[in-house]
């Protein structure tokens, strides 16, 4: 799937990852449009963006908006909008399933009407819920995610691959780890800034000592890895893992984001989390992603876990993007 000098339509281009996505893409050449809500996304992160005459932006709701006079020329559709908030879904069960499943299936949709022929698709490393093998590839199977954000995710997959071969159309869906880095706007690590910012003394941690073990990618890496998969992706619906290539714990990350902050003597408070130590109703345990296939590719993680969380908590430090209220 070529991502230069073509027409490329950005959902969600304020956000976390959309917003680094679009930055890359109109560094190589392309011209491309972004549509967002607002609702998460920032339009400070899109300031260098709108510097191009190559980018256009877009306010408005994928859930009811008219998709079609957008897709107008449209090469490449870049699906970045989600409700990402994997906590939720306990809560509001409709959220996942409208904000993710319904906006994709929206998407795929006009871009069949419209004869928009490639499709990228982010998705997530909770579509394989709790495998017993690790690092786990994307051959895995029988996948079972654990909560209603990696049901919807796995449901779009199955829409985005059931539409490309139904279609003759292509896709590239990456299965991220948890991705870390500049302009991110709420995950463990913010949490962790942000409680330490308003008591520097003690550290409230969900779970249970030591907490959840999980793989870390930078935004670097990842949108490296993003457009190396998509340039030498090779088959009609390609499936790639990115994530780097070792594990942190929660504690792990709050020693990381303590030495980040300068603090000293600091108290760990656990809360004990649920489940038998998850932090939240669908949190995994364990993750771990093979990215073999993507190291076939080309691509090599330039940071590992640690590393990656050491590098974002310093870029949400200087960012000041946690909230302290």
């Amino acid at each position: 799937m070529k991502l230069r000098n073509r027409k490329v339509l950005v959902t969600g281009c304020a956000g976390f990852v959309g917003s680094h996505m679009t930055d890359r893409l109109l560094a190589l050449g392309n011209t491309v449009l972004g549509i967002d809500n607002f609702s998460t996304g920032k339009r400070s992160f899109l300031e260098k963006a709108c510097s191009s005459d190559r980018f256009d932006l877009i306010g408005g709701d994928l859930l009811s908006m008219d998709l079609a006079p957008f897709l107008d020329g449209v090469e490449v559709l870049c699906h970045f909008a989600a409700n990402p908030d994997v906590r939720v879904g306990a809560s509001d069960t409709r959220v996942h399933f409208q904000q993710n499943l319904e906006v994709t299936y929206r998407l795929l949709e006009a871009a069949r009407e419209n004869g928009v022929k490639d499709f990228v698709f982010p998705s997530t490393s909770t579509v394989y819920g709790e495998p017993d093998t690790m690092p786990t590839p994307e051959t895995f199977g029988p996948l079972v995610p654990i909560s209603l954000y990696g049901a919807s995710k796995l449901g779009c997959e199955a829409l985005v691959s059931g539409y490309c071969h139904t279609f003759d159309m292509s896709s590239v869906i990456y299965r991220f780890a948890n991705v870390v880095g500049s302009r991110s706007t709420h995950n463990v690590l913010h949490d962790f800034v942000r409680k330490l910012r308003q008591n520097p003394k003690e550290l409230e941690i969900l779970g249970r000592e030591p907490g959840t073990s999980k793989s870390y990618v930078h935004i670097d890496d990842c949108l490296e890895g993003m457009i190396i998969g998509a340039e030498k992706a090779d088959e009609q619906v390609e499936i790639l893992n990115i994530g780097s290539k070792d594990r942190a714990t929660v504690k792990e990350i709050a020693d990381i984001v303590v030495e980040g902050l300068e603090l000293k003597e600091v108290r760990y408070r656990w809360t004990g989390g649920v489940d038998g130590g998850r932090g939240w109703t669908g949190d995994v345990r364990q993750m771990l992603l093979s990215v073999e296939r993507l190291e076939r590719l080309g691509w090599r993680p330039r940071y590992s876990s640690s590393e990656a969380i050491a590098a974002a908590v310093r870029e949400i430090i200087v960012e000041k993007s946690y909230d302290v209220s």
